[in-house]
């Protein structure tokens, strides 16, 4: 027997050792196996001063199976001793390599690096948050993570979907290779480098729907929506080219020519804006030079502007008239719906003349709201960064996320990699959610639900999974609903992150398993501590000093919270640290 127990507070127990510490192996952090009459429990050794042991008590031992958390205590008449490498491996979840059901996280520092395990359901068919300081070794983690998923020769998970965010192009050549060790398993990569020779992220602007657009516009009032869905309408008119086009153009274009002549402002004004609208917005049937007939003569209709000598427009209520034969009374107006395909030239277009349509140039203040999203349209419109919603051709939803899977060979990609290192932070962040939004609404409408699991990977997600607007703008934020509500549809989200103080609180609470990695900063710590579920100081204690490829890994799909040593990844990710005597050396 190890001790006997002279102490029983709350879950942990102190025991007066019968060995001599100085004579025997390091028994910090070994478990224990406490036998009470017909129950027995297991606890965790985690402090010795002088010949009294400090043993957090973890759960209990029924039937050959560890169960996490305790129902009663143990007494101080129980016996204690080590447990055996039989009962280690039945804690630390070790099943049959070349069982497809499970995976091989890592190896246990303190049991002759003895496997410890997870249920692929139980680890990747939840939330999961991968959290270190910089260089703790949370990417080579991840990576070699990936690689024991992929290693399995008899069970080879051929139908999973990982797509990565890969916020620093790190990940390819640590997944480049997973080919040459299993033929049956592919990696495709985008990136954002437009000079690269991976294929370049587009997104189908006809996929989006209206707050893919506000949020890529950068709506920051619930106000400015309406002429976000004003101009998607009217995308829906313009894009096509059959007869009615013409009709409602003309008519839209009369009704703003009409308000302009009825909002009561000065005459120069009033022919100020009405040729400056006529000049930018026109069709053949009505532009400046459209004759206006009148009893004895017809004019062209920028002559009917004329101001008189009295400083007024004559012929306005002509004009009026003229115009009134353009409108086309009850003009349907229907959102896109994905069915046929437009361009940001085309919704450019629309946003101008729903800025005409909604009269916002009768008031300034409305017009100035409005027109900022206008200028954030054509900014991107004639930036580099148009051409990642430039896709070459017509596709739908189903054969767009299909051809993110597809090698041109015809073969399927496991791993989707996005590099998306060579963009701004705001257009990173709207692209990753215009992503996981695309997959979660497919998701979604699948007959079977959850028939098609997809696994969304976010590197540094304190860049995108944050407490923003998106709540008071669009009523959601897709992170948010993804946590919530993904599991269910098979939508699975994984967070690497060195900031997760910087992370939306609810995403984080929504996740089941973690590998905690060393941190260092309080605020982070004091972060993980509240919002992390059944964290326990011992585990935050030992967080603090872990060595880099170290981890604690707990949540679902472990029996209890484990130091866990990671194999370095074979190829390593592209996450080294500048090598500043080398160079300068």
């Amino acid at each position: 027997m190890l001790g006997q127990i002279i102490s029983i507070d709350d879950n942990k127990l102190l025991l007066k050792l019968n060995v001599q510490v100085e004579r025997v192996q390091n028994l910090i952090n070994l478990f224990v196996l406490i036998a009470d009459n017909q129950k027995n429990f297991i606890g965790e050794i985690v402090l010795i001063n002088e010949h009294v042991a400090e043993v957090m008590l973890l759960g209990e031992y029924i039937n050959n199976n560890f169960i996490y958390g305790l129902t009663t205590k143990p007494s101080f008449g129980a016996k204690v001793d080590l447990i055996s490498p039989e009962h280690v491996s039945r804690i630390f979840g070790v099943e049959s390599e070349q069982n497809k059901k499970s995976i091989t996280i890592g190896k246990s520092p303190f049991y002759n690096n003895i496997s410890i395990t997870a249920n692929i359901n139980s680890f990747f068919g939840e939330h999961f948050a991968i959290m270190g300081s910089t260089g703790s070794g949370k990417s080579c983690g991840f990576a070699r993570l990936m690689q024991n998923l992929f290693s399995n020769e008899m069970f080879v998970p051929t139908n999973s979907n990982f797509f990565i965010f890969d916020a620093y192009g790190e990940y390819h050549n640590a997944f480049s290779a997973l080919h040459e060790k299993n033929n049956k398993i592919n990696f495709k990569a985008y990136t954002t480098n437009q000079t690269s020779f991976d294929d370049l992220i587009q997104i189908p602007l006809w996929l989006l729907d209206i707050d893919d657009i506000s949020l890529l516009l950068g709506v920051e009032h619930a106000s400015q929506i309406p002429i976000v869905e004003k101009a998607l309408k009217l995308v829906t008119i313009f894009s096509k080219k059959d007869d009615s086009v013409v009709k409602n153009k003309n008519s839209i274009i009369a009704r703003a020519l009409i308000d302009i002549l009825m909002s009561g402002r000065k005459p120069s004004q009033m022919r100020d804006q009405f040729i400056s609208v006529l000049t930018n917005y026109n069709t053949p049937e009505l532009n400046l030079e459209t004759p206006v007939f009148q009893p004895g003569y017809t004019r062209p209709l920028k002559q009917c502007l004329l101001i008189d000598q009295t400083g007024k427009i004559r012929a306005i209520e002509l004009i009026i008239s003229f115009l009134q034969n353009y409108i086309v009374p009850d003009m349907h107006l229907e959102m896109p719906d994905g069915s046929f395909r437009y361009t940001l030239s085309d919704l450019s277009y629309a946003f101008d003349l729903a800025l005409i349509d909604e009269g916002i140039l009768r008031n300034e203040a409305l017009y100035n709201s409005a027109n900022y999203l206008k200028v954030r349209l054509n900014t991107l419109y004639n930036s580099e960064n148009k051409i990642y919603f430039e896709y070459p051709q017509y596709v739908t939803k189903e054969e767009y996320i299909n051809s993110l899977v597809t090698l041109k060979d015809g073969s399927k990609a496991q791993v989707v990699n996005f590099n998306i290192n060579y963009i701004d932070d705001r257009l990173a962040k709207n692209i990753t959610k215009i992503y996981s939004k695309l997959l979660f609404n497919y998701s979604r409408g699948l007959a079977k639900r959850a028939s098609r699991p997809f696994n969304i990977i976010l590197e540094e997600a304190h860049r995108y999974v944050q407490n923003d607007t998106d709540i008071s703008i669009i009523g959601y934020n897709i992170f948010e609903r993804i946590a919530k509500e993904g599991r269910k549809y098979g939508v699975l989200l994984g967070l690497i992150t060195q900031r997760p103080s910087e992370l939306s609180e609810t995403v984080l609470a929504q996740c089941n398993n973690f590998m905690l990695f060393r941190m260092l900063h309080p605020s982070d710590i004091e972060f993980i501590n509240r919002m992390v579920p059944n964290i326990t100081s011992e585990v935050i204690k030992k967080m603090k000093t872990l060595q880099p490829g170290l981890c604690m890994t707990f949540g679902t799909a472990f029996k209890l919270p484990i130091i866990t040593k990671m194999d370095m990844p074979n190829p390593s990710p592209s996450s080294n640290s500048c090598d500043l005597s080398g160079i300068w050396y």
